[in-house]
Formats: C-alpha cells, sequence, structure tokens
C-alpha cells in the first residue's frame, strides 16, 4: 500500500511546544521509527510535513534584524524550513532504516505550489502568523510591506492570506522518484506558494501560507497513494472537543464526518482542514485518510488507531 504521511509541524517539536532544534531532532528521530518499521514490511512512504514553528522561529529573526537586513518574505522562508527540515527527516529515516537492516534511498526536494493570484485570501489576508508585537515594533514591519493587525491587549500581528493549492508544480519530480524506489519528502508547508506570471513566461514566490494538509491531498493524487495518513499531537479527532462529554471519532464515513464540519464540530482550530483534507482525499478516490498522533503512525498505517475516514460503503 503506498501510503502518503503528513507530519504536523507543530507535533514536530517539544511536548510543551519548544522548538529548539534538539526538540525536533528528538521529535522527528520519533516519528522515523514509526516510519521504518514500516519501510521494513514493504510500504510504499512518500512523507510531507508542515513548518509553522519553524517558519515562525525565522519571523522573529526577521523582525530582530529589520533594522539591520531587510525581513526576507514568507516564500523564502518556507523554501529555507523546507531544506532544513528535509535533510532532518532524511537523516533521522536513514539512521532508522539502518537500525534496521534496510537498504533504502531517502530524499527530500523543495518543492512549490501553484496558487491563484486572484484568490480572495489576498484582497483581504486573514491568517495570522509569528508572535504578537507592540504597535511601535509592528510598525516598522508594515514598512517593509507587510499587513498587521491590532489584536487588543495581546497586541498586534500580523496576517497573510492562505490561498487555497491548485497544484504541486514539482509533483512529476516525485512521482518519478518514488517509482525509481525512493522514499520521497516533499511538500513541506504545504509547498511553497506560487503564481503564473505571464511577464516572466513562468511563476514566481508570493506572500502567503498554504495549508500543508491541503496541498498533501494533492500531493498524494500526485503519486497514487493508497491512504493519507495525518499526523498531529492527538491519537483521534473529537467531537465536543474541550467538553465533559467530549467523544473519540474511530472510524466515520465521508458523509457523516462532512456533517460535523458543517456543523462546527471539527474539535479545535487546527483540526478542521485536517478533516477536509481527509474527505477530499477519500472523495477524490483514495482508499481510507487517518487522523492520528505522531508517534502512532505505524499503527494508523495497519488500521490499528486513529480517526480512520472511509467511503460509507466501505464501513459497512
Amino acid at each position: 500500500m503506498r501510503t502518503l504521511i503528513a507530519l504536523g509541524g507543530n507535533a514536530m517539536t517539544a511536548p510543551d511546544g519548544r522548538a529548539r532544534p534538539e526538540d525536533q531532532i528528538a521529535a522527528v528521530g520519533q516519528a522515523m521509527a514509526g516510519v521504518a518499521d514500516l519501510v521494513a514490511v514493504g510500504v510504499e512512504v512518500v512523507l510531507t510535513h508542515g513548518n509553522g514553528p519553524q517558519v515562525g522561529n525565522l519571523l522573529v529573526k526577521n523582525e530582530l534584524a529589520a533594522h539591520v537586513v531587510p525581513p526576507v518574505p514568507l516564500d523564502w522562508c518556507g523554501a529555507q524550513t523546507q531544506g532544513t527540515l528535509g535533510f532532518v527527516i532524511v537523516s533521522a529515516l536513514e539512521a532508522a532504516l539502518a537500525a534496521r537492516g534496510v537498504t533504502k534511498t531517502v530524499a527530500a526536494l523543495v518543492t512549490r505550489t501553484l496558487v491563484d493570484a486572484h484568490d480572495p485570501g489576498f484582497d483581504r489576508p486573514t491568517k495570522p502568523i509569528g508572535r504578537y508585537l507592540p504597535a511601535d515594533q509592528a510598525t516598522a514591519m508594515i514598512a517593509h510591506g507587510q499587513t498587521w493587525e491590532d489584536r487588543g491587549d495581546r497586541g498586534w500581528r500580523r496576517v497573510v492570506a492562505s490561498p487555497e493549492p491548485l497544484e504541486v508544480l514539482d509533483a512529476p519530480a516525485v512521482a518519478a522518484l518514488v517509482e525509481a524506489g525512493f522514499v520521497v519528502v516533499a511538500c513541506g508547508g504545504g509547498g511553497i506558494p506560487m503564481v503564473r506570471d505571464p511577464s516572466r513566461n513562468g511563476v514566481r514566490g508570493v506572500e502567503a501560507v498554504i495549508d500543508k494538509d491541503l496541498s498533501a491531498v494533492l500531493l498524494a493524487r500526485a503519486v497514487g497513494a493508497d491512504q493519507l495518513v495525518i499526523a498531529t499531537d492527538v491519537d483521534h479527532m473529537f467531537l465536543h472537543y474541550g467538553h465533559a462529554d467530549a467523544r473519540a471519532l474511530s472510524r466515520v464515513g465521508v458523509a457523516e464526518l462532512r456533517g460535523y464540519l458543517a456543523a462546527g464540530e471539527a474539535a479545535g482550530g487546527s483540526m478542521a482542514p485536517k478533516a477536509e483534507a481527509a474527505c477530499r482525499f477519500v472523495e477524490g478516490g483514495g482508499r481510507r485518510a487517518v487522523i492520528t498522533a505522531l508517534g502512532r503512525i505505524r499503527e494508523a498505517v495497519l488500521g490499528e488507531t486513529g480517526t480512520v475516514v472511509e467511503k460509507e460503503n466501505d464501513r459497512a
């Protein structure tokens, strides 16, 4: 079974949320142990990952150094974090495979994702990123062309567009490596956001954040994945999350899950895109999607844990 595994950026940090290099390396090492177990039993794996905390760190560096060097744009931040996390993942997986006596080549590919230059998100950016700043520091960043909003007592926060991903531009290269037998890491952070630019006879990067789970669906289709596993920081999706009557979802049909989404039952801020991605993957012909914790990847791929999303007739 060919499986695309989407690793959450927040899940690749310490349990307390710290994102020091050693914290990220340790979390990735734990995740890659499970991935290596899968590769060892013949599962074809393609990996993608989030990059929220890592881009957040770069944004802080931008802010602190803005009076010395110009801030780098978000597409550059995306490319940098793809490279950094890519080599961390590749190194950890190679070591885990070697410990199991498995010979398999691993590669990371810096990947671009096409979005529509006229996506409504560019007219009114709403995706908050980075830390809160006092007004004077936010003003300095606004002078560099960024959009910031006054969030009251907490301070000012930057907002950017989060456009719908349309196409993974480098999917053919990913697919070629997969067919050649590589374990590939690609489309990190949803991919570097790009728009068509006729004046350049090509594409150019833009200031935006792409949801990595929605991009993972596009990548999964491009490589012919049978299964999509979305790894986060909880074992299951929950209904009535945060309430006394919270209930874990084990197996759910797409139509049922769509109903929960429509009713606002997606269990917290970052879970709705994951549920949407799971629905899109199965609706597009995928066998199943699973949402689970980073440390439960192996069990999720084998159908032993997590919230499993399937077509209704597959649940009968």
